[in-house]
């Protein structure tokens, strides 16, 4: 197997972090893909990064081909320049289905509704310590559709004197994000809205008994030219997933 989908995510990862100057007031979080199998099966994950943003994910099949997903982030990230801090949570349902002449290709799509809550506090250095310039505080809502493609390569990769399973992935994601309050230094000014795309690729290694480390990485575009809600924060994360049930 080449693995020039992993070393192609990475330079995404890259370009995307020279493209955008991290300004939003938005953070995405990290998307569910469980690459569900049958009925019953129960996917678990959770992902950071280096801005301390921690996203969590869970997923149930229900059926043979629906499933149901609720996704989290948090977080809580101080320095000399800006204190961020961001809670979201989301849900969702959708069908997944599996393909291929192996039957080793996953194709998924959800739709879902998310809530959350953003401070941003900028400062700067003074005489007296860190002094405060500006504060931004919003609460905003979503809705999301999202689509998976997923393929599986079976002890692909040769490490220590074991052979892993590779997965590798992209997830598509539009959100229609509104903002429901925003307030600069604790006054009201106008609201923002904005349709988001958001583009995800990830790579996962398998580590047996339904562990798997995933790499993740992508961007955000932004449909309209705001001032706060807008495209920033390219996603790269490194997580751990559990896949369990199954009938």
């Amino acid at each position: 197997m080449k693995y020039n989908k992993l070393g192609y995510g990475m330079c995404v990862g890259v370009f995307a972090c020279s493209l955008y100057s991290c300004s939003s007031i938005y953070m995405p979080n990290v998307p569910s893909a469980p690459m569900f199998t049958e009925a019953g099966e129960v996917y678990v994950s959770g992902n950071i990064n280096t801005k301390a943003n921690v996203s969590a994910n869970l997923g149930v099949a229900v059926t043979d081909h629906v499933a149901v997903i609720a996704n989290g982030s948090y977080v809580d990230n101080k320095s000399n320049t800006k204190d961020y801090a961001q809670k979201m949570g989301e849900a969702g349902i959708g069908y997944y289905t599996r393909f291929g002449r192996k039957n080793n290709r996953v194709f998924e799509v959800y739709g879902g509704y998310g809530l959350g809550t953003t401070s941003v506090v900028d400062k700067r250095s003074s005489t007296m310590g860190q002094a405060i310039v500006e504060t931004q505080d919003m609460d905003f809502d979503k809705v999301f559709v999202q689509v998976n493609f997923s393929s599986e390569k079976k002890d692909a990769l040769k490490l220590f004197g074991n052979r892993h399973d590779i997965d590798y992935g992209t997830i598509i994601r539009l959100s229609n994000m509104r903002m429901k309050n925003f307030a600069i230094d604790g006054l009201p000014v106008e609201k923002e809205d904005n349709m988001l795309i958001e583009p995800v690729f990830y790579t996962r290694m398998g580590l047996g008994k339904g562990w798997k480390l995933q790499y993740t990485n992508g961007m955000v575009f932004g449909f309209k030219s705001n001032t706060y809600l807008k495209a920033g924060y390219p996603l790269f994360t490194l997580g751990v997933l559990y896949k369990f049930g199954g009938k």
